[in-house]
């Protein structure tokens, strides 16, 4: 399909930058991507289906929405496509920066055992009892110890 190169560059930053991209199944010619502003949503599916056919991204269809997955092949080829340095990578490939003052809420600050209400083995009890030891199980007596 032939479509403007401007648009077939902000398709494909676009795709780069986030890594996937989601496109509604619909193929009027007056809609709008709404990512990518003035790009209609047809030049969107036919330039990742051209992408797809080549084997650079991946596609899932599911309730009339297309979602597309770049490859590594994909990366490689519009990186040499859009003239980007190797340093250069898709969101998708960031691993998320954890804060500084980030800590797990159930440990204490000074690294101590987890606090009260929080961990695996505060709902354990000391005082004996085990389940299906009770009233109206099977197991009225508890085990015979040798």
């Amino acid at each position: 399909m032939l479509m403007p190169n401007k648009d077939r560059l902000a398709i494909f930053e676009y795709l780069f930058k986030e890594g996937v991209m989601v496109a509604e199944k619909d193929f009027h010619p007056k809609r709008f991507h709404p990512a990518l502003g003035k790009v209609t949503n047809l030049f969107v599916i036919r330039a990742l289906q051209s992408l797809k056919s080549k084997g650079y991204v991946k596609e899932q269809f599911s309730w009339r929405h297309y979602y597309w997955y770049l490859t590594n092949e994909g990366i490689n080829y519009l990186r040499e496509y859009l003239h980007l340095p190797a340093e250069i990578v898709p969101s998708t490939l960031k691993r998320p920066v954890k804060p500084e003052g980030a800590q797990r809420r159930d440990k204490l600050e000074d690294g101590g055992p987890p606090r009260a209400g929080g961990g695996r083995d505060s709902y354990r009890r000391d005082d004996g009892y085990r389940p299906g030891y009770g009233r109206g199980s099977n197991f009225n007596k508890p085990p015979p110890t040798q």
